[in-house]
């Protein structure tokens, strides 16, 4: 895929439309003509067109369809808020063309590195999670003939969802790979504490993110395991190794600064989430952090798999396997139509 920002001077064919449940549809001319909605009470002195659908309730058990779109197009913009102590119970599935299965399937808070159960702020060029709990994803998602989106409430109890999904009509180049998520746990991880953060996945395809949630299960510092890239026939040894977790973060020397961890988040990579903040080295604390490869796209041809290891020091300096840790991962790859990929 391009660079983001890189198409924004083209005058081409392309034609811009957005589906919400304003326009359930996103047809041109069919914006705010609703009669009845979650805000016709509020909109009931003003008549159509003021804010009168401008969400849904989603019970419990339901899945609904919220975007059913034909193609060929990208869909640029994704835009939701809803109970923010709902994240973990909801679906996000996102089905590109003839596909039965879905190429993105997990929790709505991992999609938008929110992991955990408490909201957690992201400033970064493909997520911006905002005050209170509005999630965007800007991760462009190109189809060909056919692109659905839901979400599936897994809660006790009905929540509202508003949504927005903007995407553009037009041609797509015939080598556009497809946006895939993966989220995969370990919890706990157990021997070796090694997390696979992908299996083996075909190619041609370019990796393009990774989200981490971890509680160490140990105290002290816990992030000395090495993010292993192995590519094209790689089998013992990797070509891309890393240094270690928060080296791969961005960050260094254990996110430590005079004896306290120190958020950030920017455009690609971050450590944005610590719980508590105000503690250091404690086994029960959890971090959310990602990286974003779209400076650094990790490009594969035959296949590629991705692992990550969890350790910490032992007293006498020597690296502690961390088997108790709770780890989740998503990964975020583009691949053409393969079928059956599964965690």
């Amino acid at each position: 895929m391009s660079t983001p920002g890189s198409e924004l001077w083209r005058l081409d064919a392309a034609r811009t439309r957005s589906i919400s449940a304003e326009n359930p549809t996103g047809a041109p001319g069919a914006g705010a003509r609703a009669t009845d909605g979650t805000g016709a009470h509020a909109a009931r002195l003003l008549g159509p067109g003021w804010k009168v659908s401008p969400s849904i309730h989603l019970a419990a058990g339901e899945t609904a369809t919220l975007a059913d779109i034909s193609g060929p197009g990208v869909l640029r913009h994704c835009w939701l808020t809803t109970d923010r102590s709902a994240l973990g119970l909801i679906t996000l599935r996102m089905y590109w063309d003839a596909e039965p299965q879905p190429a993105i399937e997990l929790p709505l808070g991992d999609f938008f590195c929110n992991g955990w159960d408490e909201l957690a702020l992201v400033r970064s060029e493909m997520v911006v999670v905002a005050p209170a709990g509005g999630l965007n994803s800007y991760w462009p998602m190109p189809f060909r003939a056919h692109a659905r989106i839901t979400l599936h409430n897994g809660g006790a109890r009905a929540v509202p969802v508003y949504y927005q999904f903007t995407y553009t009509e037009q041609d797509v180049p015939a080598d556009a790979g497809y946006l895939h998520a993966l989220r995969r746990t370990g919890t706990p991880l157990g021997a070796p504490a090694v997390h696979t953060i992908l299996d083996t996945v075909p190619g041609p395809g370019r990796y393009v993110g990774t989200y981490l949630a971890i509680r160490p299960g140990a105290p002290g510092w816990w992030g000395e395991g090495e993010l292993k890239f192995y590519l094209d026939g790689d089998t013992t040894h990797p070509t891309l190794c890393g240094t270690g977790t928060e080296d791969y973060f961005g960050g260094a020397w254990n996110f430590d600064l005079d004896g306290a961890y120190r958020t950030y988040s920017t455009p690609y990579l971050g450590l944005h989430q610590v719980l508590p903040s105000d503690e250091i080295y404690r086994p029960q604390q959890r971090f959310g952090m990602y990286r974003w490869h779209i400076r650094d796209p990790i490009c594969y041809q035959r296949e590629l798999r991705v692992t990550m290891q969890a350790l910490g020091w032992h007293d006498d300096g020597t690296y502690l396997p961390l088997e108790n840790a709770d780890i989740a991962t998503t990964a975020l790859w583009y691949q053409g139509p393969v079928r059956g990929i599964r965690a």
